[in-house]
């Protein structure tokens, strides 16, 4: 995704690793050396914080706030099942909501902001025979409802919110189970055949908060190698 699309503040929550990791990098466009060489006007702050604690996340957005002025961009990524996957992303979007509706629209397109929540394909799907992950999947089925509810509430205000439903995605979480019999029957259930790179996933992430997007209001972007499909 080309840097130019992107502009302002994003803040990504679980982006220590995996699919968080790669979208806060799909927005620098490069690691944080590389980039400040050839953009000296660009500033990268690492902040540790619960999102499962309301004042852990008053106290990371007001951080970023005071190091960079606003927050056009939020994706809430962290993940922990109920506690993080459903009720971490309900409390960072509300602070969040609150931020963005105190700036200015920037443009027409651009609006206050953009929150993007990381769902799954099983947001739309349950996975058969694995009641191991019934709390993972009804935590994404919440995190689609949560996007669809404020997105009607807030694109009026000049917020849009969006969330993306990745497949299998390579990340060490998933390679550290990619050999159980069960993972090796589910993957080969992906039609395009092959896991995807953290990097594809990412991408579609910068995709959504991008102006390209600009009249994507509750949307779910599916970007799961046709599995859901099926």
């Amino acid at each position: 995704m080309a840097i130019s699309l992107l502009k302002g503040t994003a803040f990504v929550t679980g982006a220590a690793s995996g699919i968080g990791k790669a979208a806060a990098f799909a927005f620098a466009y490069a690691t944080a050396l590389e980039l400040q060489a050839q953009f000296p006007s660009v500033e990268i702050k690492q902040l540790i914080i619960d999102v499962t604690k309301d004042n852990e996340i008053d106290r990371g957005v007001a951080n970023a706030v005071a190091a960079f002025g606003c927050i056009d961009i939020a994706v809430n990524n962290a993940r922990n099942v109920i506690d993080v996957n459903l009720s971490g992303v309900w409390k960072c979007q509300r602070r969040m909501l609150q931020q963005m509706l105190a700036q200015e629209r920037l443009s027409v397109r651009e609006g206050r902001g953009t929150i993007i929540n990381v769902a799954s394909m099983y947001g739309l799907v349950g996975p058969p025979g694995n009641v191991a992950a019934t709390a993972y999947t009804a935590s994404k089925h919440g995190v689609l409802g949560l996007t669809k509810a404020d997105a009607i509430t807030y694109a009026p205000k000049g917020i849009r919110i969006n969330s993306i439903c990745p497949g299998y995605v390579d990340t060490p979480l998933l390679r550290a189970n990619s050999q159980t019999d069960y993972m090796k029957k589910e993957l080969l259930k992906v039609p395009l055949g092959r896991l995807s790179s953290q990097e594809e996933t990412a991408d579609a992430i910068a995709f959504l908060a991008s102006p390209i997007a600009s009249f994507m209001v509750g949307a779910a972007l599916v970007a799961d190698g046709g599995y859901s499909i099926q």
